[in-house]
């Protein structure tokens, strides 16, 4: 199985190449639907999973929305399967209970609004496309830390304490994509870690001792915890909780 991973130097690419040597990892601008149906043209892919993004800033929009809605046109072009990366802030955290897959994206942020849209234009073009919602990636004990890790050692940060995600660690995640590929499976999948924790657990079971709290303001996503339990009985890899993760 030839793959493709958009993003490969990002934390989640890194360590997709990491797991599969194999996968080619030429650098293409997604916003640039020429460059990127020319590249799969050439490498023609037997799946791609499309893990690029920009969160805020600068062609944040460009790159995740427009970007995705290139990159499925160009795997669909090729004859590729599409493993499409999404989030949980697609939801806003106010269903009181975890989301399973067929619950309708409700964002209440401006990178939430951007990954439903791409959901939609990815689906759009697509429908045999797997969009695999994630929640906040983490390292762990010995392994690079990430975005989320880094800042729970500032001890001038604040965190919030009523704002749930279901972190996964990045092994874990590019294990279970890679499973997921080659399997016949599409549409929203959520696999994510196995633990609800609030960003201020998060950052206590990172630092071994009390963070700074407080309650998310409003416009925040609120519980985003995700229910998993439909990628669990598909994959043989662990989606560890942040619990384990961090023990």
């Amino acid at each position: 199985m030839r793959v493709h991973v958009t993003g490969a130097t990002g934390f989640l690419g890194t360590e997709l190449l990491r797991l599969d040597p194999g996968a080619t990892r030429v650098r293409v601008e997604v916003r640039d639907r020429a460059a990127v149906r020319a590249l799969f043209e050439r490498v023609r892919p037997d799946v791609v999973i499309h893990t690029a993004y920009r969160q805020d800033g600068a062609g944040a929009r460009e790159i995740v929305v427009d970007g995705s809605e290139n990159v499925a046109r160009a795997a669909a072009g090729a004859g590729a399967r599409l493993v499409h990366l999404s989030s949980d802030v697609v939801f806003d955290g106010r269903k009181g209970t975890p989301y399973v897959e067929q619950d309708a994206p409700s964002p209440c942020t401006a990178y939430g609004r951007m990954k439903a849209e791409a959901e939609a234009r990815v689906a759009a073009i697509a429908p045999d496309a797997l969009l695999v919602r994630t929640s906040l990636i983490v390292g762990g004990p010995g392994h690079k830390q990430s975005k989320h890790e880094a800042v729970a050692h500032d001890e001038t940060a604040t965190f919030y304490e009523n704002e749930i995600r279901s972190p996964i660690q990045v092994d874990d995640l590019a294990a279970a994509l890679l499973e997921l590929a080659a399997l016949d499976v599409s549409g929203p999948l959520n696999v994510a870690g196995a633990d609800a924790v609030s960003r201020a657990e998060l950052a206590e079971l990172v630092v071994g001792h009390a963070v700074r709290r407080a309650e998310a303001p409003p416009g925040r996503p609120l519980d985003c915890s995700l229910d998993s339990t439909r990628a669990v009985s598909l994959l043989r890899t662990e989606l560890r909780g942040a619990r384990a993760v961090f023990a």
